[in-house]
């Protein structure tokens, strides 16, 4: 479960949304938010942030800045201070304008290393750095405010410091990624680093002045502790989870750490506010055996810690994991029944655990498969009780997990039987977040689960009446339409035109950032919302090749965008600009996107990673792309150096290769050696030189070495604490180049891992529906063999899958839409949503070719075995597979024909 989703949900009941986006209440803007801008200065939105700086003020472009935390009640304080400080001393500054973004920015999972910080002012040197520190501590002195990890303290109040970017600069980290920069002593751009903890660059000096506070920092330690900390299991932006030894006895504990005015929860509790909830349940429930016994409690600095027995076992949702027959490909029906029969059992034992809690007046508030601790005898142990309450309160839930949420007016016993409710559901159809996002998905699981496991009628129809609030026939479950996708020629139209009409309801031509609502990558990574994988690009490239249209005023808000990148938009192809390029010109703008390349042709690509996602592998197949269409040779050179730069850092098959000294850390198509095997296998057919097949398989055997074959013959990515079959970033997107590489080469290891790969994209449950990481990448690649629109008629696996995407189908505006990464809101993107489903789909049903660029199967389109037989090193070469894409015959501003 990925927490960063859950601040990207309170915006928009649909869509991930920011922040920033939110229709705010104007009252909880801070006063200094809605004054007229000062005389001779101006302000600018930056995100979030409301910046001000006086007209004409020059700024180094890096330096030590002065962060300002604050919490609710005293925002509005602080902030007069600062601006009443900045202002007559004309000190840039910026701060969130309104008491809704400050409490994000310190909700339980805001990002830790930018959490507390409410005000950033810019001192122009040190000095006015050490003249800010002082004369606005003597203003501020004392008021509280959540700790900023990421900065040094200023003795006993809310100011902060640390050194970083003033100016927006960005460059490649190690692992090959774009990242924020600063200088380093040479002048060379390097990553400006924003953890939760406070470090100094090391060719910055600390300045005298912060030396003592470093040094007071410093005196707080755990070495006097009776505990001895082994290990961190958990962070959030409320505190730490560690486990370890109480010195004293040798009894195994685990310390549960709350920052004070931090961690923030809807009912405005911090973490030691929900830790003493936690403490004072723990304490009433003293002498049950389905709850931990709490042990200790104590301060550190200014942090609390509960110290609670230590319960040996797993969660239910790895036992889950490692017993649900769903998952398995040859699970026969005792299989099912041998499931249930356990399933029933848990629930049984869970659900008495609740009740021996409820009888002691105390609401678990927050049951879900990760707060349900499984022994190794069996018993079933509840844990964080941090949402926990007094049931004469009648308090609303201020904890939950992702589809155990109950509604907002629920409160007391009620909470906790509608979380039992969905844990119901979940033990046989694991998706209970998406009936958030259609009320109708919790009879159709259930209509689901009673097909599949020998269940006792009743045991879903009381989950059906509890998460529906109303009664059912009995034990008989109520009958409502359930979504259907047909694996035929009639089905296909009906899903693409019902699917591709919800992502156009869903445009927004109105905002600058996104076109289309996709995943959270649109918010974090600058430029995402033009972005193949995630932005306009991709999604208007997946409705053109399944059939679904053109889309004029889209294209055009993709040029416009396109034409004019923002500061750190990304160079690679399904981040950036080449693979916008990519889809302009397979649109027919020709011209804008031979502009968009000049663009990013300024960019460094030469310490990029190798990965196809981002790195050279895709911006050598885009060169490579544009080098076949327009017979340019220096497309076609440019190619050949980003070539050569890859393979002088692949290193051998048994080795992991490095960008700029430290391994790629990466297994499969978009992020591992993968990508630069497609991109070897491609130049192979466009030069006809071997030495390209040679790199391409020493490319495949790294990835390959990263694989494992489970017991059930799947080959899958190893990750160490699980497999991964997905085509992003398992095994599947490992087996369509090995299917390229294999149509030139005869490889007895590759064949049987191919073999092996496809069998991990035929289990009959996928946790999402998506491309990258779900469904529809098993589809994409099991209709690679099969002729356009043959794929369901030939193989009955991909036929059930298409069937079985109905299971996430939820509905937006009356049509068909796919929930995104997580299951959390829809998603209209490639990589993680509708488009992405519909190209899949599409691979499968549509009558012409459906691949993503630089995949068509082998011998489509292109040369045969051995390429044209040419040299790289002399003519432009136009004998090559799937390098190029037919132009539309659509031009812009006519019809589509």
């Amino acid at each position: 479960m990925d927490k960063r989703y859950e601040v990207y949900c309170l915006v928009d009941p649909c869509f991930y949304d920011a922040p920033a986006h939110s229709e705010r209440d104007e009252s909880r803007d801070c006063e200094a938010a809605r004054r007229p801008v000062p005389d001779t200065w101006v302000r600018a939105q930056l995100g979030d942030w409301a910046v001000y700086r006086p007209d004409g003020a020059k700024l180094p472009v890096q330096g030590w800045k002065v962060h300002v935390s604050a919490c609710l009640d005293n925002a509005e304080e602080i902030l007069g201070a600062v601006w009443h400080y900045c202002v007559p001393r004309r000190i840039p500054f910026k701060f969130l304008p309104s008491k809704d973004f400050l409490f994000l920015a310190n909700a339980k999972y805001a990002h830790r290393g930018a959490s507390g910080k409410f005000v950033t002012i810019y001192p122009a040197d040190e000095a006015q750095l050490h003249r800010v520190l002082t004369e606005l501590d003597a203003a501020l002195h004392g008021r509280p405010g959540p700790y900023i990890l990421s900065d040094l303290r200023w003795a006993e109040g809310p100011l902060y410091v640390r050194y970083g970017a003033f100016a927006d600069r960005y460059c490649v980290a190690p692992g090959g990624e774009v990242v924020p920069a600063i200088e380093d002593g040479t002048g060379q751009l390097v990553p400006d680093v924003r953890g939760p903890t406070f470090q100094v660059p090391d060719w910055v000096r600390l300045p005298e002045f912060l030396e003592p506070h470093l040094a007071d920092r410093a005196r707080t330690t755990v070495s006097g502790l009776p505990y001895r900390i082994d290990s961190a299991l958990h962070f959030s932006n409320g505190g730490g989870l560690y486990a370890g030894v109480d010195l004293r006895t040798g009894e195994r504990v685990v310390l549960k750490e709350a920052r004070p005015y931090a961690g923030l929860t809807p009912d405005g509790s911090d973490a030691v506010t929900r830790l003493h909830r936690e403490r004072e349940a723990l304490e009433r429930l003293a002498g049950l055996d389905c709850v931990p016994a709490v042990r200790d409690h104590f301060m550190l600095g200014d942090h609390h810690f509960l110290v609670e027995e230590f319960i040996e076992g797993s969660t239910l949702y790895e036992q889950f994991i490692d017993r649900y027959p769903l998952v398995a490909l040859e699970a026969d029906e005792s299989a099912y029944a041998d499931y249930t029969s356990w399933a029933l059992d848990i629930f049984r034992k869970i659900e008495r655990a609740v009740d021996a809690v409820h009888e002691r007046g105390v609401v678990v508030g927050d049951v879900h498969t990760l707060n349900a601790l499984v022994q190794p005898d069996g018993r079933v142990v509840l844990i964080d009780f941090e949402g926990a309450s007094d049931v004469a309160l009648a308090r609303r839930q201020t904890l939950a997990a992702p589809g155990f949420a109950a509604p907002w007016a629920t409160t007391g016993f009620d909470i906790d039987r509608y979380a039992l409710a969905c844990l119901r559901l979940f033990l046989f159809m694991p998706l209970p977040g998406l009936i958030d996002l259609d009320a109708n998905k919790a009879g159709h699981f259930a209509r689901e689960a009673a097909r599949l496991f020998p269940l006792p009628p009743a045991f879903l129809a009381d989950a059906v009446q509890v998460i529906n609030g109303n009664a059912v026939d009995g034990d008989r479950l109520p009958a409502t339409d359930e979504p259907r996708l047909d694996p035929d020629p009639q089905g296909w139209e009906r899903a693409r035109d019902s699917v591709s009409a919800a992502i156009r309801a869903s445009a927004t031509p109105q905002r600058e950032d996104r076109l289309f609502p996709g995943d959270i990558e649109q918010f974090l990574t600058p430029g995402s919302g033009t972005a193949f994988a995630h932005g306009a690009a991709g999604v208007l490239y997946a409705l053109n090749v399944t059939g679904a249209g053109r889309h004029p005023q889209y294209e055009d808000w993709l040029v416009q965008r396109a034409l004019h990148p923002g500061p750190g938009t990304r160079l690679g192809f399904y981040e950036g600009m080449h693979g916008v390029a990519y889809v302009l010109d397979h649109l027919g703008h020709r011209a804008e996107a031979m502009k968009v390349l000049d663009i990013g042709a300024g960019e460094r690509w030469d310490r990029l990673g190798l990965n196809l996602y981002g790195g050279l592998a895709g911006i050598g197949l885009n060169l490579l792309h544009f080098a076949a269409r327009t017979d340019d040779p220096a497309f076609r050179d440019t190619a050949l150096q980003v070539a050569d730069l890859a393979a002088g850092r692949l290193g051998p098959a048994d080795s992991v290769p490095e960008v700029s000294g430290r391994e790629q850390p990466y297994a499969g198509l978009m992020l591992g050696s993968s990508g630069p095997a497609l991109m070897f296998v491609r130049l192979y057919e466009y030069t006809g030189e071997a030495h390209f097949l040679d790199l391409a398989a020493t490319a495949l055997r790294q990835d390959l070495r990263r694989c494992v074959v489970r017991p059930d013959g799947a080959m899958e990515v190893n990750e160490g604490f699980r497999t991964m079959p997905y085509l992003a970033d398992g095994s599947v997107g490992i087996g369509l180049v090995l299917d390229h590489y294999l149509a030139h080469r005869d490889d007895e290891q590759f064949a049987e891992a191919a073999t092996a790969i496809r069998r991990a994209a035929t289990a009959p449950f996928y946790i999402e529906p998506g491309l990258f990481d779900g469904v529809a990448g098993m589809i994409l690649h099991l209709s690679r063999p099969h002729p356009p629109g043959t794929a369901a008629e030939r193989d009955p696996v991909v036929a059930a899958h298409i069937r079985r995407l109905a299971r996430y189908v939820c509905t937006y505006q009356g049509n068909l839409a796919f929930p995104g990464e997580q299951l959390m809101r829809l998603s209209m993107d490639l990589a993680t949503g509708s488009a992405g489903v519909l190209l899949a789909v599409g691979s499968a049903l549509h009558h012409e070719p459906v691949r993503l660029p630089f995949l068509a199967p082998p011998g489509r389109g292109g040369a045969g075995r051995g390429g044209a037989g040419r040299s790289s090193r002399a003519g432009s070469g136009n004998a090559h597979p799937d390098l190029s894409v037919p132009a539309p015959t659509y031009q812009k501003g006519g019809d589509r024909t």
